[in-house]
């Protein structure tokens, strides 16, 4: 019995009670959902409700004669071995074995949809991370916005949602220009820019711009003037730094649906409609010189300069016009990641939401991501060979490989800050998080390997043999998947997911040390062998996919 039949049993008998008259509520003042969740104690049974808490009072009596009756009414129900009335009117329910064992059957049965639901269908998601400047390596906290940017779209399209990844490219403004500088005078053997660049890939990139160029046979860019050369390096440097990102993020599993470019906001004429669009709504207003939008009606702290007084746009206008743009594309949420040093940005863009019409929170929202550390020997890595200055994609995957990594950053809350023990990552132990789920996925694959060999199949299934403390505890685990998914889903938070994926693991460990799948010795296969066999392969579909929503592999030896 899943949580869902569960719930539609108690909600079955709310509705015969108030058909006979002993509950006094009209028919459609019922839940849609009964809300059911696991016992904080297992003892306490397989699931619990407050249901009756909530309805008591409007029903004119008490809850706990109200749970009482519903004990009553739900001990009838097939699968249902015991209700207890605990407290003031919980409702504490034991399953028989059977009813839950049949979980195993319905899991293998769903294969890789199990888990999955609908609760986001029909939305249209555009979630945009990483969007690191193409001036250099994606740096460490650019790396924890695609562990977690990547799994969150994929737990939301489990949930029905159909999202597009996108990475905003800031080929718009002064950094590009220091960027530019800096390979120039790199190439020249001069010293870098003051508010320049530096770091290895300085010299690799000025070095194949200049090959490029030459193959190309085009002229040496070192023997230009310097404005002709700069503008070399900067078209053939930022298309080659920005080639680099792209493939570092393929190889770490992260593939974007669209790279959009600022410049085409300005280019397109977009920024320049947006204003007119907030003009014409009267959000704007002229003020020295400047034009202003009016975001302290939607709660910012102060209006903001949009054309400046030169008559430049402001940073603000190009991302006016990108929330725009992304509306227009037909996107019902618009989701941003960002870090930590963007707080103050959240406030501005939700006005500029509200001054559109549209619901801060809703159809725009801003996830704000905090810093990571790498320890290693117990002491800070702050330098990178490559990057000169700032840790960097690649030198975490050399250090722990692509599966530790995309684990270990996105297990954590994004808005916590976390030390990553690169020693503790690179280990084969159960104090390394990914190899203790992973290695319960290469545990169940060696135990149906020792099954083949012993002649164990699921030719046979018969739930109500599996009466083990550890095979109630298992399969109560295995029950909470779609309900963890979905909440990832709704509160933004993949880590619910790696969480839950240990607790999974740490359940079959103890179910694999206390049950056997094979017979010992001359023993005969029985039906608990066998209907065991399916409890395996149960844990080992949900570990596939769950790992799978976080973008990690499941190895079937370790």
């Amino acid at each position: 019995m899943t949580p869902t039949e569960l719930s539609d049993a108690l909600r079955a008998a709310l509705a015969a009670a108030v058909a006979d008259g002993t509950l006094a509520l009209p028919a459609d003042a019922l839940p849609d959902t009964v809300h059911v969740e696991r016992p904080r104690q297992r003892e306490h049974g397989d699931w619990a409700t407050n249901v009756a808490l909530q309805l008591a009072k409007k029903a004119g009596t008490t809850p706990r004669a109200l749970a009482e009756d519903l004990a009553a009414r739900l001990s009838a129900t097939p699968g249902v071995a015991k209700v207890d009335v605990a407290g003031p009117g919980f409702l504490n329910i034991t399953l028989d074995a059977a009813a839950a064992g049949e979980l195993a059957r319905t899991i293998l049965e769903s294969g890789v949809a199990y888990g999955r639901g609908e609760a986001e269908a029909g939305t249209r998601i555009n979630l945009e991370f990483v969007s690191a400047n193409p001036t250099g390596p994606i740096h460490i906290g650019g790396v924890r916005w695609a562990a977690v940017g990547d799994s969150l779209a994929r737990i939301l399209q489990a949930s029905g949602a159909d999202v597009e990844r996108e990475y905003y490219f800031n080929d718009h403004g002064v950094q590009i220009d220091r960027f530019a500088r800096s390979l120039l005078a790199n190439a020249k053997g001069e010293p870098a820019p003051e508010d320049g660049y530096g770091g290895q890939y300085i010299e690799e990139i000025a070095n194949a711009v200049v090959a490029d160029a030459v193959a190309a046979g085009d002229p040496d860019p070192r023997e230009l003037p310097d404005a002709d050369a700069q503008e070399v390096f900067r078209s053939r440097g930022v298309e080659r730094m920005f080639g680099e990102i792209k493939q570092s993020l393929h190889e770490f599993g992260v593939d974007f649906d669209v790279y959009f470019h600022e410049d085409s906001l300005h280019e397109s004429g977009a920024v320049d409609r947006a204003i007119a669009r907030l003009r014409d709504a009267g959000r704007m207003f002229e003020q020295d010189g400047a034009t202003w939008l009016r975001t302290t009606d939607f709660g910012d702290d102060k209006d903001r300069v949009v054309i400046k007084s030169d008559g430049e746009a402001a940073y603000i206008a190009g991302d006016i016009a990108y929330y725009l743009d992304k509306r227009e594309r037909g996107f019902d949420d618009v989701i941003i990641m960002l870090g930590a040093d963007h707080h103050g940005y959240v406030g501005r863009m939700m006005a500029v939401c509200a001054a559109f019409g549209d619901t801060p929170g809703k159809n725009l929202q801003i996830l704000i991501g905090q810093m990571v550390n790498l320890v290693k020997d117990g002491q800070p890595v702050r330098m990178s060979k490559r990057a000169g200055t700032v840790i960097t994609l690649e030198d975490l995957v050399d250090a722990v490989g692509v599966d530790a990594a995309r684990y270990a950053l996105v297990r954590s809350s994004s808005d916590t800050n976390i030390d990553l023990d690169l020693d503790l990552l690179a280990r084969a132990t159960n104090e390394n998080p990914v190899f203790y789920v992973q290695y319960a996925h290469a545990r169940t694959a060696a135990v149906d390997r020792n099954a083949a060999e012993h002649g164990v199949t699921r030719d046979a299934f018969d739930p109500a043999l599996l009466t083990h403390e550890t095979e109630s505890a298992l399969l109560g685990v295995l029950t909470e998947f779609p309900r963890v998914v979905a909440q990832a889903a709704e509160l933004r938070e993949p880590h619910r997911v790696a969480r839950y994926l240990e607790q999974l693991a740490g359940a079959y460990h103890s179910w694999y040390a206390a049950t056997r799948v094979t017979p010992l010795g001359d023993e005969e296969v029985t039906d608990l062998h066998r209907t065991r066999l399916w409890l395996n392969d149960a844990t080992r579909q949900v570990l596939v996919n769950g790992l799978g929503l976080l973008g990690v592999s499941a190895p079937e030896r370790m």
